[in-house]
């Protein structure tokens, strides 16, 4: 097909030539008259198309973790670190990466604005992103300003409610410090940040049916996952809105390939009929344009014998440009989705989810997420969500085996996940504290830490004047904060040093006082090593 093609190319390249040299004296706008169904993409493209450097314009944060310069296979690193799942050719896109005259590649992923933040989940392919980056190559982010605005219904087992223009524009400014931050710490080529509301915006319906519609088969788009299971749901089903969203999604692919020679697409595995999607649309709409390119330049031909210069001049600039579109050669892989070893949901806790902003989850408790992880995931969340080489995590992981009470696996993968993050700074400042925790000391802890420290530990509120006049009984007190079930289990904590006030064991003869508050807010009392509780005095 590809041979077909070049070959293809040559003899329509000979037709155009007869007509190109009029492109000089012609404008930009083409004859709606006689071009109708391929306007739509023209008008588009003069607006999108961007140079390389324009494509990569964005800068990067300073580097957060040091980084090697050695640059990595993307596929060999994708294998070893478990995050290839699926993959459309993967010998074809082995070799297109390969390809030094054409290096960098561009890949992309694409993450809709339904929130002002983004979870953990969406962490593994911005991890694909930064090795992406690391294998040389140019990350593509792309904001979902347009898709978000109807809803992706792949994993949802009913109907999203719509967001506003406001709310969704709103949530890409702020999702895109997360991008900016991972990413640049990351050395290699200038990531780029897209916003597919920039194209989808601007399209009619008639267009979208007449144009992409066409190349989309409802029997195939029936057989998707996620549309199949709401289409038996007769309580759920799906709405039309949710059902296009594969159109969406798929132009999305086209319009980046057309302009910007973006040619992989990576994602959860979840996207991947998506993805295909994609990559069929490209083949249809290139092989159609590479087939319009005679009938075009005969048009122009024949629009140049009869007088028509600026016409003549459009259509065989429009030829030409038709088949000068890229190879119709696009490749799409996806990761695994992620899974705890017990069967429960990954990124979830008691709380709540976990977030990769501090506004919904604090650097803290992010670090503490990483540090409870189970003996079984350590090695796993290792490879996928730090940045660690094969040698440090294989190092690690005899560690691990060898003496799993040092939970040193479990330190590191708490260190490096949230510095990447949070950054190195705030990654050393939840590491102290969780020690501090952990051994009582927290009386050097400023107070945001320490909020952030008890912020899922019991509380209770108390009037300061008790404390004015020492007149608070620690025997009941324990009782009122439930660390002791009753005042006689109350007076044994005491009598045996069970009991600690700030990290210091007090006796059963200790008054509370105002010296006893941190920042003149707080107390914290512990019994035996792991049961807190934090009194708050007003």
């Amino acid at each position: 097909m590809r041979e077909w093609s070049y070959a293809f190319r040559f003899q329509i390249s000979r037709s155009i030539a007869v007509t190109a040299p009029l492109v000089q004296n012609s404008g930009d706008v083409l004859s709606k008259k006689t071009t109708p169904s391929r306007s739509w993409l023209v008008k588009k493209r003069s607006s999108l198309v961007r140079s390389p450097m324009d494509l990569s314009a964005r800068s990067s944060k300073p580097i957060l973790v040091p980084m090697t310069q050695q640059k990595i296979d993307f596929i060999e690193e994708l294998e070893w670190r478990g995050l290839l799942h699926q993959c459309t050719d993967e010998d074809g896109l082995r070799k297109y990466l390969a390809d030094p005259e054409r290096a960098p590649r561009k890949v992309y992923a694409g993450f809709d604005p339904t929130a002002d933040s983004l979870t953990i989940g969406n962490l593994v392919p911005i991890m694909l992103l930064a090795h992406v980056k690391r294998a040389g190559h140019v990350p593509v982010v792309l904001m979902g300003g347009g898709t978000g605005l109807i809803g992706d219904p792949s994993g949802k087992s009913a109907e999203r409610s719509l967001i506003t223009d406001q709310t969704v524009e709103a949530n890409v400014h702020a999702q895109q410090p997360i991008f900016e931050i991972v990413l640049g710490c990351v050395e290699g080529p200038k990531h780029c940040v897209v916003n597919n509301v920039d194209w989808l915006g601007g399209l009619g319906y008639i267009e979208v049916l007449r144009n992409i519609g066409k190349h989309f088969s409802v029997n195939m788009m029936m057989q998707k996952e996620s549309v199949k299971e709401r289409l038996h749901n007769r309580e759920q089903g799906i709405s039309y809105t949710e059902f296009s969203y594969m159109i969406l999604q798929a132009y999305d692919f086209w319009k980046l390939f057309y302009d910007d020679q973006v040619a992989v697409q990576v994602g959860g595995s979840d996207q991947y009929g998506n993805i295909i999607a994609g990559i069929d649309l490209i083949r249809r709409i290139s092989f159609d344009l590479i087939k319009s390119v005679p009938m075009l330049a005969a048009e122009a031909q024949a629009a140049a014998a009869a007088g028509q210069i600026e016409l003549a001049a459009s259509l065989a600039k429009q030829a030409a440009m038709y088949a000068a579109s890229p190879e119709p050669e696009s490749f799409g892989l996806t990761a695994p989705l992620v899974t705890k070893s017990d069967g429960s949901k990954f990124g979830k806790t008691e709380t709540g989810a976990i977030w990769l902003t501090r506004e919904r989850t604090s650097p803290y408790a992010y670090y503490q997420f990483w540090l409870n992880a189970s003996d079984d995931d350590v090695i796993k969340f290792l490879k996928i969500f730090t940045l660690l080489t094969k040698d440090e995590v294989d190092e690690l992981e005899r560690g691990h085996v060898d003496n799993p009470g040092a939970r040193e696996a479990h330190k590191k993968l708490a260190q490096c996940a949230t510095a990447i993050i949070h950054g190195k700074k705030e990654a050393e400042q939840a590491e102290n504290a969780s020690k501090a925790l952990f051994s009582g000391d927290i009386v050097s802890l400023p107070k945001a830490l320490l909020e952030d420290v008890f912020a899922n530990i019991p509380s209770s509120d108390h009037s300061k004047a008790d404390l004015e006049n020492q007149s608070v009984d620690l025997v009941e007190l324990l009782v009122e904060t439930k660390l002791a079930q009753s005042k006689r289990q109350a007076r044994e904590f005491l009598a045996n040093g069970s009991v600690s006030i700030n990290g210091s064991k007090i006796t059963p003869e200790t008054k509370l006082a105002l010296e006893h508050l941190l920042h003149d807010e707080i107390i914290a009392i512990r019994r035996g090593k792991k049961a807190w509780h934090l009194t708050r005095w007003n």
